[in-house]
């Protein structure tokens, strides 16, 4: 089995061990949240070794060609020496903590330094005792601030600090962007789609003002699912956009009373051939609506997703 070294010290792993995994039973402290190689908050240097391409899917080249990998997804046959990704965050305060709803929260972020990202994506947020969360960016990089949406989630460590401890210029550093779920030009007529449920709500409404933004002329579609009326949020900003442009269309979806979101999208638009499609929420119905939006006839390159992993409270 091979052996992990991290600060000096070398760490046996077990058969079938990530070096996450064996990391953490060791008693190390390492920045980890989804633990399945989504929302790279688990990011390692391998110094030396070789490091298994799956633990490097996602990443950007120029962190590969530097060694990182994602330790949670990592199970290499032979040794590695590891360093922790130093060099990779951005000094960040808070700038505005705004309730939404009971559950939701709107976090504003201001950066020491400009980021370079695109409304859609997702930034690691990181604390000052270490402990990290993913979180989608529902602003516009003119906006001068990151707009989060926070999910209060149940026995949430971040979450639950964001609602009940943190406070405006208190300070916490950021990492990314990553991910490829936001819009980007080139067919401006192409009508597009975007369902989101809960706080999936966040990538969808920056890639929203993104295309219109960027003149985009084709129809948009964005559909939001709660399932009570009180898990809406954002309505009267949506129904701004809408009104303010006219090939905007917004329809938010209480699941109780509408019935399921995919039944909805597909009374509106049961054949899809030629549309994109951008889906992001709950890992389950954002499984499901890249199925239906294929079925209906949209081109597998043609739907970007994002799936809310929910780390685990450990």
């Amino acid at each position: 089995m091979p052996t992990f070294t991290y600060s000096g010290a070398a760490y046996p792993a077990a058969p079938g061990e990530s070096v996450l995994e064996v990391l953490l039973r060791q008693g190390v402290e390492i920045s980890n949240s989804c633990r399945s190689g989504a929302c790279q908050s688990c990011l390692l240097r391998a110094a030396a070794g070789a490091v298994p391409a799956v633990a490097q899917q996602g990443l950007k080249a120029t962190l590969i060609e530097q060694g990182y990998f994602l330790s949670c997804v990592c199970r290499p046959e032979t040794d590695l020496f590891l360093e922790p990704a130093g060099g990779l965050e951005i000094a960040a305060t808070i700038a505005a903590l705004e309730r939404l709803t009971p559950t939701v929260m709107r976090a504003r972020l201001r950066t020491a330094a400009p980021l370079d990202y695109r409304p859609g994506q997702y930034i690691i947020l990181r604390r000052a005792d270490g402990l990290a969360r993913s979180y989608s960016l529902a602003s516009l990089p003119e906006d001068g601030t990151l707009e989060l949406h926070i999910r209060r989630a149940p026995q949430g460590r971040m979450s639950g600090w964001l609602f009940d401890e943190a406070r405006e210029n208190e300070g916490v550093s950021i990492r990314g962007p990553a991910g490829d779920c936001f819009y980007t030009a080139g067919k401006p007529e192409q009508p597009l789609l975007l369902a989101a449920t809960g706080t999936g709500l966040a990538p969808l409404a920056g890639i929203c003002r993104d295309a219109v933004k960027q003149g985009h002329r084709g129809s948009i579609h964005l559909y939001h699912g709660a399932l009570r009326r009180d898990g809406l949020y954002l309505q009267d900003e949506l129904r701004d956009i809408a009104q303010a442009n006219a090939n905007v269309h917004y329809r938010p979806v209480v699941l109780e009373a509408d019935g399921a979101i995919d039944k909805v999208i597909a009374a509106d638009h049961p054949k899809l051939s030629g549309w994109r499609g951008f889906v992001c929420g709950d890992p389950s119905i954002v499984q499901m609506l890249k199925k239906k939006f294929f079925i209906a006839g949209m081109a597998s390159r043609e739907i970007f997703a994002d799936a809310f992993v929910e780390a685990p409270c450990s």
